[in-house]
């Protein structure tokens, strides 16, 4: 499997990454307290962390759903934190014309679960040169994002990620199917778990969606056990009062003890 360079440090090595932050950019307040929080707790426990948070979230219930501040605020909003911190970015595109922009400051630009079939996206995303981290769509068989992970390298690009974030299960719900790992990983790039998203409950608030956040640490303990490289969560200071996802984020005080767990499992599995 390729190990793919990042600063200092390799994701799918021997160091467990972790891609967090709050879901959508509300305040420099949060982002910067979420950002320096995770910074420390993840120094402490040695564990490589990419700093997340979006711009702006196209994918809403409502039309008057919070969506962030927009490309332009969000992009300054997260280099300053980027400068301040030193930390690596990643945030989520939703259109080509992004791409180029999103990669003056994202050290990873990550694609969207209901968008990572569209061409024209992976291969404007391809061409920065930055990582791609790919999320797999509800409604994909992990077998289908071979095809994703093509579309990307014949656009000359081999940093590549593959995220899993549950599938469509009924309705309003989703599951976790842990064959998915391997079977994505047998196309040469580590695998991230996003196990924040995978506890959401799509469309199930009506206008919003909702989540069930107790499920989380369940998730990326099994994830970790399973073989995944990458960890991803969406973190909060205070989650109940969050703008955007609040039901699915990990709470930022929870988060040091359930990254120190997943560390644990992460080395003993590959012992």
């Amino acid at each position: 499997m390729n190990k793919i360079k990042l600063r200092d440090f390799e994701i799918g090595g021997d160091k467990l990454t972790i891609l967090a932050g709050p879901c959508a950019i509300e305040s420099m307040e949060i982002l910067e307290n979420t950002a320096c929080q995770l910074k420390e707790m993840t120094s402490r426990l040695d564990i490589n962390f990419v700093f997340k948070s979006s711009f702006d979230k196209a994918n809403r219930s409502s039309i008057n759903s919070f969506r962030g501040p927009g490309l332009e605020k969000g992009l300054e909003m997260l280099s300053a934190v980027k400068q301040k911190y030193d930390l690596p970015i990643v945030t989520d595109i939703h259109t080509p014309d992004q791409a180029a922009p999103v990669a003056e400051v994202a050290d990873i630009i990550q694609i969207p679960a209901f968008l990572c079939r569209q061409t024209d996206l992976l291969v404007a995303a391809a061409k920065t040169g930055k990582i791609v981290n790919i999320k797999k769509g509800q409604f994909l068989a992990p077998e289908q994002m071979e095809t994703l992970v093509k579309k990307v390298e014949d656009s000359g690009n081999k940093n590549i990620l593959l995220t899993d974030r549950g599938v469509t299960f009924g309705y309003n719900n989703l599951v976790v199917d842990f064959r998915a790992v391997p079977i994505m990983q047998s196309f040469g790039y580590p695998v991230v778990f996003d196990a924040t998203h995978s506890v959401q409950l799509p469309g199930a608030g009506g206008t919003c969606s909702g989540g069930d956040r107790r499920f989380v640490p369940t998730l990326a303990k099994a994830a970790v056990a399973a073989g995944v490289n990458v960890l991803f969560f969406e973190v909060h200071p205070e989650p109940d009062f969050a703008k955007c996802d609040g039901p699915n984020m990990l709470d930022l005080d929870m988060a040091e003890k359930l990254f120190r767990t997943c560390k644990d499992i992460f080395e003993l599995v590959r012992k």
